[in-house]
């Protein structure tokens, strides 16, 4: 149990799969009061049972990081429940197969731009104001390496997850006097379920050499637990072989 963030209240949106999922069930078992969130709910009551049997309690929250209401009830509820939300992390993302300009619609790109960055708005819009009155705060966003490094990932993908470093930036900057900090995480290729929206289906080779939702979880974990002294603006990490 780390001393850092044993009863500190961590709020993940993006916690039935993947990334999310992996950082919920570290930051429990290392005594933090997670509240994970997601769409699927079932898979975050699957998450919750499985961790009661092993003795760690979670709390679980039905929410669609693209709906306003939901990031706002979701933060109220917490609120209410625990008093304040000391960590907040982003960890949704999608991407289609239909990413290059000449098959992509506007409706695709509407659906990316609001999962990967408009629903981050949402959640920093929501829990700001308690960070504000409690004069501290954490919020990490999950991007990708396409925030920062031009690939074929698609013109809506890479513009949400640049779009995501900067809101990221601007909300450490604007905040930092109410003793908010940011972070923004950008792992490469990582093995969950979105390479499976790959135009092209990636090797068994490829994917074993691809970063592991635990291994961007623990790195999560590691920044969280830094003191309110220091804060990490970004951080790019890739797979070593891929």
């Amino acid at each position: 149990m780390s001393k850092f963030l044993k009863s500190q209240v961590v709020v993940i949106v993006g916690a039935s799969s993947g990334i999310g999922q992996a950082v919920a069930v570290m930051a429990a078992n290392a005594g933090a009061i997670v509240v994970a969130a997601a769409r699927r709910e079932d898979r975050l009551q699957t998450m919750q049972s499985k961790l009661a049997t092993e003795g760690t309690t979670i709390g679980i929250h039905r929410a669609d990081a693209g709906n306003l209401d939901d990031m706002m009830a979701l933060a109220d509820s917490v609120i209410a429940e625990h008093g304040r939300i000391d960590i907040a992390v982003y960890a949704t993302g999608t991407n289609t197969a239909d990413r290059a300009m000449k098959v992509m619609p506007p409706t695709t790109w509407n659906n990316v731009i609001e999962t990967n960055l408009t629903g981050a708005f949402y959640l920093s819009h929501a829990v700001l104001p308690y960070m504000r009155k409690a004069g501290a705060g954490h919020i990490i966003y999950v991007s990708s390496t396409a925030g920062a490094i031009a690939d074929m990932s698609g013109a809506a993908y890479q513009a949400s997850k640049r779009g995501l470093l900067g809101l990221a930036h601007a909300i450490r900057l604007e905040e930092r006097a109410s003793g908010i900090r940011t972070c923004c995480i950008m792992p490469g290729l990582t093995n969950t379920e979105l390479v499976e929206k790959r135009p092209e289906k990636l090797s068994a080779d490829t994917l074993e050499k691809a970063l592991r939702p635990e291994d961007v979880a623990k790195t999560i974990l590691h920044i969280m637990q830094m003191p309110p002294r220091v804060t990490v603006p970004e951080l790019l990490m890739i797979p070593s072989l891929v």
